[in-house]
Protein backbone atom coordinates (compact mmCIF):
# COMPACT_ATOMS: atom_id res chain seq x y z
CA UNK A 1 0.00 0.00 0.00
CA UNK A 2 1.70 3.05 -1.19
CA UNK A 3 1.85 6.66 1.14
CA UNK A 4 0.02 10.03 -0.38
CA UNK A 5 2.31 11.93 2.01
CA UNK A 6 4.85 13.63 -0.72
CA UNK A 7 8.12 14.02 1.36
CA UNK A 8 9.17 17.16 -0.57
CA UNK A 9 6.19 18.75 0.64
CA UNK A 10 6.47 17.83 4.34
CA UNK A 11 10.01 19.23 4.20
CA UNK A 12 8.90 22.89 2.77
CA UNK A 13 6.12 22.91 5.50
CA UNK A 14 9.06 22.28 8.00
CA UNK A 15 11.32 24.51 6.43
CA UNK A 16 8.26 26.99 6.73
CA UNK A 17 7.90 26.41 10.15
CA UNK A 18 11.42 26.79 11.10
CA UNK A 19 11.80 30.22 9.22
CA UNK A 20 8.94 31.62 11.52
CA UNK A 21 10.21 30.78 14.18
CA UNK A 22 13.63 32.57 13.77
CA UNK A 23 11.38 35.59 12.75
CA UNK A 24 9.27 35.42 16.13
CA UNK A 25 12.22 34.93 17.48
CA UNK A 26 14.59 38.11 15.90
CA UNK A 27 11.42 40.09 16.70
CA UNK A 28 11.52 40.07 20.30
CA UNK A 29 14.86 40.28 20.84
CA UNK A 30 15.03 43.68 18.72
CA UNK A 31 12.26 44.96 21.06
CA UNK A 32 14.20 44.06 23.93
CA UNK A 33 17.28 45.87 22.59
CA UNK A 34 14.58 48.97 21.66
CA UNK A 35 13.49 49.17 25.09
CA UNK A 36 16.87 49.05 26.75
CA UNK A 37 18.18 51.41 24.95
CA UNK A 38 14.82 53.63 26.04
CA UNK A 39 15.72 52.76 28.99
CA UNK A 40 19.37 53.82 29.08
CA UNK A 41 18.22 57.51 27.18
CA UNK A 42 15.57 58.30 29.75
CA UNK A 43 18.39 57.72 32.46
CA UNK A 44 21.19 60.00 30.69
CA UNK A 45 18.12 62.31 30.06
CA UNK A 46 17.30 62.50 33.71
CA UNK A 47 20.82 62.34 34.96
CA UNK A 48 21.85 65.37 32.56
CA UNK A 49 18.83 67.03 34.16
CA UNK A 50 19.44 66.60 37.61
CA UNK A 51 23.07 66.95 36.87
CA UNK A 52 22.76 70.85 35.41
CA UNK A 53 22.11 72.81 37.97
CA UNK A 54 22.15 76.74 37.94
CA UNK A 55 23.95 78.79 40.27
CA UNK A 56 22.44 82.42 40.18
CA UNK A 57 25.28 85.04 41.50
CA UNK A 58 24.75 88.72 41.53
CA UNK A 59 26.84 91.44 40.93
CA UNK A 60 26.95 94.37 43.61
CA UNK A 61 27.22 98.26 43.89
CA UNK A 62 28.06 99.70 47.42
CA UNK A 63 25.54 102.20 49.14
CA UNK A 64 28.55 105.42 50.08
CA UNK A 65 27.81 108.47 51.50
CA UNK A 66 29.26 111.54 49.64
CA UNK A 67 28.51 114.97 47.40
CA UNK A 68 26.05 114.52 44.17
CA UNK A 69 26.56 117.39 41.45
CA UNK A 70 23.77 117.93 39.07
CA UNK A 71 24.74 118.73 35.59
CA UNK A 72 23.28 120.02 32.56
CA UNK A 73 25.17 119.42 29.19
CA UNK A 74 24.57 121.64 25.99
CA UNK A 75 27.13 122.10 22.93
CA UNK A 76 27.70 125.59 21.09
CA UNK A 77 29.62 128.21 19.71
CA UNK A 78 32.38 130.83 21.18
CA UNK A 79 31.64 134.35 19.92
CA UNK A 80 33.13 137.79 21.09
CA UNK A 81 31.42 139.79 23.19
CA UNK A 82 31.37 142.34 21.08
CA UNK A 83 31.46 142.62 16.77
CA UNK A 84 31.32 145.08 14.53
CA UNK A 85 30.55 145.04 11.17
CA UNK A 86 32.84 147.78 9.12
CA UNK A 87 31.67 149.32 5.93
CA UNK A 88 31.92 152.44 3.80
CA UNK A 89 29.07 154.72 2.63
CA UNK A 90 31.22 155.75 -0.25
CA UNK A 91 31.90 154.22 -3.32
CA UNK A 92 35.28 154.23 -5.06
CA UNK A 93 38.22 152.83 -5.32
CA UNK A 94 40.20 151.59 -2.53
CA UNK A 95 43.94 153.44 -2.33
CA UNK A 96 45.52 151.56 0.67
CA UNK A 97 44.63 149.09 3.15
CA UNK A 98 46.52 149.38 6.75
CA UNK A 99 45.62 146.42 8.29
CA UNK A 100 45.74 142.32 8.02
CA UNK A 101 43.99 139.92 9.58
CA UNK A 102 44.36 139.86 13.75
CA UNK A 103 45.61 143.19 13.58
CA UNK A 104 44.97 145.19 17.00
CA UNK A 105 43.51 148.12 16.06
CA UNK A 106 42.41 151.35 18.36
CA UNK A 107 39.45 153.81 18.00
CA UNK A 108 39.67 156.10 15.47
CA UNK A 109 42.91 153.71 13.79
CA UNK A 110 43.11 154.14 10.04
CA UNK A 111 41.79 150.87 8.56
CA UNK A 112 41.76 151.79 4.96
CA UNK A 113 41.64 154.61 2.55
CA UNK A 114 39.94 155.13 -0.78
CA UNK A 115 40.85 157.33 -4.03
CA UNK A 116 40.31 160.91 -3.17
CA UNK A 117 40.47 162.71 -6.76
CA UNK A 118 36.36 162.98 -7.34
CA UNK A 119 35.75 163.97 -3.47
CA UNK A 120 38.42 166.79 -3.79
CA UNK A 121 37.08 168.49 -7.09
CA UNK A 122 33.33 168.40 -5.55
CA UNK A 123 34.76 169.88 -2.40
CA UNK A 124 36.73 172.89 -4.60
CA UNK A 125 33.77 173.19 -6.46
CA UNK A 126 31.35 173.87 -3.53
CA UNK A 127 33.87 175.97 -1.54
CA UNK A 128 33.99 178.13 -4.89
CA UNK A 129 29.95 178.33 -5.02
CA UNK A 130 30.48 179.44 -1.47
CA UNK A 131 32.60 182.15 -2.25
CA UNK A 132 30.17 183.15 -5.16
CA UNK A 133 27.15 183.07 -2.78
CA UNK A 134 29.15 185.21 -0.09
CA UNK A 135 30.21 188.18 -3.27
CA UNK A 136 26.45 188.18 -4.47
CA UNK A 137 25.51 188.73 -0.77
CA UNK A 138 27.64 192.00 -0.53
CA UNK A 139 26.20 192.98 -3.81
CA UNK A 140 22.70 192.69 -2.82
CA UNK A 141 24.05 194.71 0.57
CA UNK A 142 25.17 197.44 -1.27
CA UNK A 143 22.04 197.82 -3.33
CA UNK A 144 20.28 197.72 0.22
CA UNK A 145 22.07 200.34 1.50
CA UNK A 146 21.63 202.21 -2.07
CA UNK A 147 18.01 201.83 -2.38
CA UNK A 148 17.58 202.85 1.63
CA UNK A 149 19.57 205.90 1.05
CA UNK A 150 17.80 207.07 -2.33
CA UNK A 151 14.33 206.64 -0.06
CA UNK A 152 15.57 208.32 2.89
CA UNK A 153 16.39 211.81 0.42
CA UNK A 154 13.13 210.99 -0.89
CA UNK A 155 11.48 211.65 2.64
CA UNK A 156 13.43 214.70 3.11
CA UNK A 157 13.05 216.46 -0.06
CA UNK A 158 8.79 215.63 0.59
CA UNK A 159 8.90 216.76 4.26
CA UNK A 160 10.51 220.01 3.11
CA UNK A 161 8.35 220.56 0.00
CA UNK A 162 5.53 219.87 2.47
CA UNK A 163 4.49 216.83 0.35
CA UNK A 164 4.85 218.43 -2.96
CA UNK A 165 7.77 216.60 -4.54
CA UNK A 166 8.50 213.88 -5.09
CA UNK A 167 5.34 212.98 -6.17
CA UNK A 168 3.50 209.94 -4.44
CA UNK A 169 4.31 207.34 -7.45
CA UNK A 170 7.92 207.81 -7.42
CA UNK A 171 7.89 207.93 -3.32
CA UNK A 172 5.97 204.21 -3.87
CA UNK A 173 9.02 203.28 -6.53
CA UNK A 174 11.56 204.51 -3.96
CA UNK A 175 10.09 202.06 -1.20
CA UNK A 176 9.29 198.95 -3.58
CA UNK A 177 13.01 198.96 -4.44
CA UNK A 178 14.08 199.15 -1.63
CA UNK A 179 12.31 196.07 0.12
CA UNK A 180 13.27 194.92 -3.95
CA UNK A 181 16.69 194.99 -1.99
CA UNK A 182 16.23 193.69 1.33
CA UNK A 183 14.53 190.64 -0.21
CA UNK A 184 17.78 189.92 -2.67
CA UNK A 185 19.53 190.63 0.99
CA UNK A 186 17.70 187.41 2.31
CA UNK A 187 17.86 185.01 -0.59
CA UNK A 188 21.58 185.72 -0.71
CA UNK A 189 21.98 184.89 3.12
CA UNK A 190 20.49 182.09 2.74
CA UNK A 191 22.21 181.01 -0.71
CA UNK A 192 25.68 181.17 1.57
CA UNK A 193 23.63 179.16 4.36
CA UNK A 194 23.43 176.61 1.30
CA UNK A 195 26.71 176.91 -0.09
CA UNK A 196 27.91 176.00 3.42
CA UNK A 197 25.67 172.90 3.84
CA UNK A 198 27.17 171.23 0.31
CA UNK A 199 30.92 172.35 1.52
CA UNK A 200 30.01 170.17 4.61
CA UNK A 201 28.49 167.72 3.26
CA UNK A 202 31.49 167.20 0.67
CA UNK A 203 33.83 167.89 3.52
CA UNK A 204 31.95 164.71 5.57
CA UNK A 205 32.16 162.32 2.36
CA UNK A 206 35.94 163.64 2.10
CA UNK A 207 36.49 162.26 5.86
CA UNK A 208 34.54 159.10 5.33
CA UNK A 209 36.84 158.18 2.61
CA UNK A 210 39.50 157.44 5.61
CA UNK A 211 37.97 153.96 7.15
CA UNK A 212 38.72 154.23 10.88
CA UNK A 213 37.78 151.57 13.63
CA UNK A 214 35.06 152.35 15.82
CA UNK A 215 36.02 150.22 18.50
CA UNK A 216 39.70 148.60 20.44
CA UNK A 217 39.56 145.61 19.06
CA UNK A 218 40.93 143.09 16.59
CA UNK A 219 40.65 142.16 12.99
CA UNK A 220 39.26 139.05 12.51
CA UNK A 221 38.08 139.24 8.79
CA UNK A 222 39.06 141.56 5.80
CA UNK A 223 37.18 141.70 2.63
CA UNK A 224 39.02 144.27 0.24
CA UNK A 225 42.45 144.99 -1.30
CA UNK A 226 44.41 147.70 -2.77
CA UNK A 227 42.67 149.03 -6.21
CA UNK A 228 39.12 147.30 -5.76
CA UNK A 229 36.21 149.14 -5.82
CA UNK A 230 33.39 149.69 -3.60
CA UNK A 231 30.26 149.90 -4.84
CA UNK A 232 27.22 151.42 -2.00
CA UNK A 233 24.65 151.98 -3.96
CA UNK A 234 21.85 150.42 -1.63
CA UNK A 235 24.07 149.04 1.31
CA UNK A 236 26.99 149.72 2.64
CA UNK A 237 29.43 146.73 2.24
CA UNK A 238 31.37 144.74 4.36
CA UNK A 239 35.14 145.70 4.58
CA UNK A 240 36.27 144.68 8.42
CA UNK A 241 34.99 142.63 10.44
CA UNK A 242 36.59 143.39 14.31
CA UNK A 243 36.13 141.84 17.51
CA UNK A 244 36.59 143.56 20.82
CA UNK A 245 38.44 142.56 23.65
CA UNK A 246 38.75 138.76 22.80
CA UNK A 247 40.34 138.71 26.17
CA UNK A 248 36.40 138.31 27.22
CA UNK A 249 34.56 136.00 25.18
CA UNK A 250 30.93 134.78 25.04
CA UNK A 251 29.75 130.71 24.87
CA UNK A 252 26.07 130.33 23.13
CA UNK A 253 25.02 126.92 24.13
CA UNK A 254 21.69 125.53 23.37
CA UNK A 255 19.64 123.94 26.45
CA UNK A 256 17.23 120.66 25.90
CA UNK A 257 13.67 121.57 26.84
CA UNK A 258 13.50 119.17 29.18
CA UNK A 259 16.67 120.66 31.23
CA UNK A 260 16.00 124.20 30.56
CA UNK A 261 13.76 125.13 33.82
CA UNK A 262 17.14 124.04 36.05
CA UNK A 263 19.52 126.61 34.42
CA UNK A 264 19.45 130.48 35.69
CA UNK A 265 21.88 133.05 35.35
CA UNK A 266 24.88 132.49 37.72
CA UNK A 267 25.25 128.97 37.35
CA UNK A 268 29.13 127.45 37.24
CA UNK A 269 30.38 125.44 34.14
CA UNK A 270 32.65 124.43 32.23
CA UNK A 271 33.62 123.13 29.00
CA UNK A 272 35.91 121.32 26.67
CA UNK A 273 36.84 122.64 23.25
CA UNK A 274 38.72 120.21 20.30
CA UNK A 275 42.02 122.17 20.20
CA UNK A 276 42.43 121.38 23.88
CA UNK A 277 41.29 118.06 24.78
CA UNK A 278 42.90 117.85 27.80
CA UNK A 279 42.40 121.15 29.55
CA UNK A 280 39.12 122.35 31.08
CA UNK A 281 38.05 126.05 30.67
CA UNK A 282 35.22 127.82 33.52
CA UNK A 283 32.61 129.91 32.95
CA UNK A 284 29.17 131.25 34.74
CA UNK A 285 25.62 132.15 33.09
CA UNK A 286 25.08 135.79 31.95
CA UNK A 287 21.57 135.07 30.28
CA UNK A 288 19.26 132.38 29.86
CA UNK A 289 16.96 133.73 26.84
CA UNK A 290 13.48 132.79 26.79
CA UNK A 291 13.04 132.39 22.54
CA UNK A 292 13.20 128.73 21.19
CA UNK A 293 14.65 127.24 18.09
CA UNK A 294 13.35 124.59 17.05
CA UNK A 295 15.64 122.06 14.88
CA UNK A 296 14.57 118.33 13.28
CA UNK A 297 11.89 119.07 15.60
CA UNK A 298 14.10 118.91 18.95
CA UNK A 299 13.19 122.59 21.16
CA UNK A 300 16.37 124.31 22.22
CA UNK A 301 17.21 127.68 24.36
CA UNK A 302 19.88 129.55 23.87
CA UNK A 303 21.78 130.25 26.68
CA UNK A 304 25.15 132.72 26.73
CA UNK A 305 27.94 131.61 29.49
CA UNK A 306 30.86 134.43 29.83
CA UNK A 307 33.96 132.86 29.56
CA UNK A 308 37.45 134.28 30.09
CA UNK A 309 40.31 134.28 27.68
CA UNK A 310 43.31 136.26 29.27
CA UNK A 311 45.72 134.04 27.23
CA UNK A 312 43.81 134.00 24.05
CA UNK A 313 43.68 130.33 24.01
CA UNK A 314 39.82 130.55 22.34
CA UNK A 315 38.86 131.80 19.50
CA UNK A 316 35.44 132.95 17.68
CA UNK A 317 33.64 129.83 16.44
CA UNK A 318 35.22 126.94 18.53
CA UNK A 319 32.44 124.27 19.12
CA UNK A 320 32.38 123.51 22.83
CA UNK A 321 30.75 120.89 25.34
CA UNK A 322 29.64 122.62 28.27
CA UNK A 323 28.89 120.88 31.59
CA UNK A 324 26.85 123.50 33.60
CA UNK A 325 26.33 122.83 37.37
CA UNK A 326 22.60 122.96 38.68
CA UNK A 327 22.34 121.60 41.84
CA UNK A 328 25.03 120.49 44.29
CA UNK A 329 24.19 118.45 47.37
CA UNK A 330 26.74 117.72 49.92
CA UNK A 331 26.78 114.59 52.87
CA UNK A 332 23.97 112.52 50.69
CA UNK A 333 23.52 109.07 50.76
CA UNK A 334 24.11 107.71 47.55
CA UNK A 335 23.25 104.17 45.72
CA UNK A 336 24.47 102.83 42.08
CA UNK A 337 21.44 104.09 39.36
CA UNK A 338 21.75 100.26 37.87
CA UNK A 339 20.18 99.23 41.25
CA UNK A 340 16.95 101.15 40.79
CA UNK A 341 16.77 99.19 37.50
CA UNK A 342 17.57 95.88 38.88
CA UNK A 343 15.15 93.20 38.48
CA UNK A 344 15.36 89.50 40.25
CA UNK A 345 14.89 86.83 38.13
CA UNK A 346 12.65 83.72 39.01
CA UNK A 347 14.22 80.91 40.23
CA UNK A 348 13.67 77.50 38.56
CA UNK A 349 12.61 74.06 39.46
CA UNK A 350 15.66 71.68 39.99
CA UNK A 351 13.51 69.12 40.11
CA UNK A 352 11.71 67.51 37.04
CA UNK A 353 7.97 67.21 37.55
CA UNK A 354 6.18 64.62 35.98
CA UNK A 355 8.56 61.74 36.62
CA UNK A 356 9.63 60.27 33.18
CA UNK A 357 7.21 61.52 31.22
CA UNK A 358 7.72 64.89 32.21
CA UNK A 359 11.17 64.94 31.66
CA UNK A 360 10.42 63.67 27.89
CA UNK A 361 7.41 65.72 27.12
CA UNK A 362 7.96 69.30 25.89
CA UNK A 363 7.02 71.65 28.68
CA UNK A 364 5.75 75.72 27.88
CA UNK A 365 8.87 78.02 28.41
CA UNK A 366 9.17 80.12 31.34
CA UNK A 367 10.10 83.77 31.65
CA UNK A 368 13.34 84.03 33.02
CA UNK A 369 13.00 87.44 34.84
CA UNK A 370 10.44 88.98 36.49
CA UNK A 371 9.84 92.62 35.79
CA UNK A 372 8.48 94.51 39.03
CA UNK A 373 6.55 97.23 38.64
CA UNK A 374 7.58 101.11 40.39
CA UNK A 375 4.68 102.65 42.55
CA UNK A 376 3.35 105.37 40.86
CA UNK A 377 4.95 107.76 42.63
CA UNK A 378 8.89 107.31 40.28
CA UNK A 379 10.24 108.95 44.11
CA UNK A 380 9.33 106.10 45.98
CA UNK A 381 11.73 102.62 44.32
CA UNK A 382 12.62 99.83 45.31
CA UNK A 383 16.55 97.69 45.84
CA UNK A 384 17.59 94.59 46.63
CA UNK A 385 19.90 94.12 49.21
CA UNK A 386 21.78 90.60 49.87
CA UNK A 387 21.15 88.38 53.39
CA UNK A 388 22.42 85.16 53.34
CA UNK A 389 23.10 84.98 49.98
CA UNK A 390 19.15 85.41 49.35
CA UNK A 391 17.65 88.97 47.38
CA UNK A 392 15.65 91.02 50.18
CA UNK A 393 13.53 93.70 48.60
CA UNK A 394 14.31 97.41 50.90
CA UNK A 395 11.63 100.44 49.88
CA UNK A 396 13.51 103.87 49.42
CA UNK A 397 12.65 107.49 48.47
CA UNK A 398 15.30 108.45 45.80
CA UNK A 399 15.96 112.37 45.24
CA UNK A 400 18.15 113.82 42.69
CA UNK A 401 20.39 111.76 40.07
CA UNK A 402 23.33 112.16 37.96
CA UNK A 403 23.05 109.35 35.92
CA UNK A 404 25.54 107.77 37.80
CA UNK A 405 24.68 108.01 41.23
CA UNK A 406 21.60 108.75 42.82
CA UNK A 407 20.49 110.18 46.14
CA UNK A 408 18.48 108.25 48.80
CA UNK A 409 16.11 110.30 50.58
CA UNK A 410 14.28 107.94 52.77
CA UNK A 411 14.68 104.15 53.23
CA UNK A 412 16.64 101.19 55.26
CA UNK A 413 19.78 101.97 53.58
CA UNK A 414 23.05 102.74 55.05
CA UNK A 415 26.37 103.35 53.54
CA UNK A 416 28.62 100.31 53.33
CA UNK A 417 25.76 98.03 52.54
CA UNK A 418 25.95 96.21 49.17
CA UNK A 419 23.06 96.35 46.88
CA UNK A 420 22.57 94.37 43.61
CA UNK A 421 22.53 95.63 40.22
CA UNK A 422 22.63 93.06 37.52
CA UNK A 423 22.55 88.94 37.35
CA UNK A 424 25.60 86.41 37.18
CA UNK A 425 24.86 83.17 36.29
CA UNK A 426 27.03 80.42 35.74
CA UNK A 427 26.07 76.56 34.87
CA UNK A 428 27.84 73.76 36.96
Amino acid sequence: MKSNIDPESDIAKNLEIGESHQRSKWLKRSVFIALGLIVVIIIAVIVKTRGNSTATQYRTGEVSRGDLTIVVTATGNLQPTNTVEVGSELSGIVKKVEVNYNSTVKVGQVLATLDTTKLDAQLTQSRAALESAKAKALQVQATVKETQAKLSQYQKVRELSNKRVPSQSEMDAAEAAFERAKADAASAVAAISQAQATVRANETDLSKSVIRSPINGVVLTRSVEPGQTVAASFQAPVLFTLAEDLTQMELHVNVDEADVGKVQEGQKATFTVAAYPNRTFEARITQARYSSSTTSGVVTYETVLKVNNRDLALRPGMTATADITVKQIENAILIPSAALRFAPPIQQETKTSGGLVGALLPRPPRSGSQQHNNDANKKQQKVWILKDKQLSAVPITIGSSNGGMTEVVAGDIQPGMSVAVDVITSTK
